[in-house]
């Protein structure tokens, strides 16, 4: 059944029909919570907080759009709140959901602490960038939404989402050129034999 369906029956009185809309929707919204804000613990506050808010103003839905953009708006809103609220704390490692360890079987140990390692890494670059151009990548490149629907989704024009893609992209290339020029003045400060 179609999201406009189950949107319908819901406004219509069947309640109970919004737990396939959660069931549907849960892991994207965790996902760009956890994304946002790099915390298992407020990821899943703000998943909670997402579904009472979208039950709560279902008749805002409008079926001409997605229902899934409409609901990781919610999301995005919420998670750049959280953001403002706690000014950017650094990710825990401890946070790192187990799930995101998980690799196919074929691969090397060596392979599965690299992509391990690489995870965690562009986590942390994420966790630099402002909460304005966190959301647009996140949007962009773990959800795979569209200009379109990244604009529609955080309230901004498509040149806008252009233009605060591609400062999110420099400052996140900054960020590892940054990184990789302190790892080698580290190496260089290393005593030679």
């Amino acid at each position: 059944m179609s999201d406009a369906a189950l949107v319908e029956l819901v406004l219509n009185g069947d309640q109970d029909v919004f737990a396939v809309l959660v069931e549907r929707y849960k892991d994207a919204v965790q996902n760009l919570a956890y994304r946002m804000l790099g915390n298992a613990t407020e990821a899943e506050d703000i998943t909670q907080e997402t579904f009472v808010r979208a039950y709560t103003q279902l008749s805002t839905y409008k079926p001409v759009h997605k229902f899934s953009t409409w609901l990781l708006s919610i999301a995005s809103h919420l998670a750049i709140d959280q953001l403002r609220r706690r000014r950017f704390l650094a990710l825990p490692l401890e946070d790192v959901p187990f799930l995101e360890w998980i690799v196919d079987v074929g691969v090397s140990p060596e392979q599965f602490a690299l992509q391990g390692e690489q995870q965690d890494e562009m986590q942390q670059y994420l966790q630099m960038l402002p909460g304005k151009y966190r959301a647009v990548i996140v949007l962009r490149y773990w959800h795979d939404f569209s200009y379109e629907e990244i604009a529609q989704a955080l309230n901004l024009t498509q040149p806008l989402v252009k233009a605060r893609l591609h400062r999110a992209r420099e400052l996140l290339a900054r960020y590892m050129k940054k990184n990789i020029t302190n790892e080698e003045e580290q190496i260089d400060a290393l005593p030679r034999r």
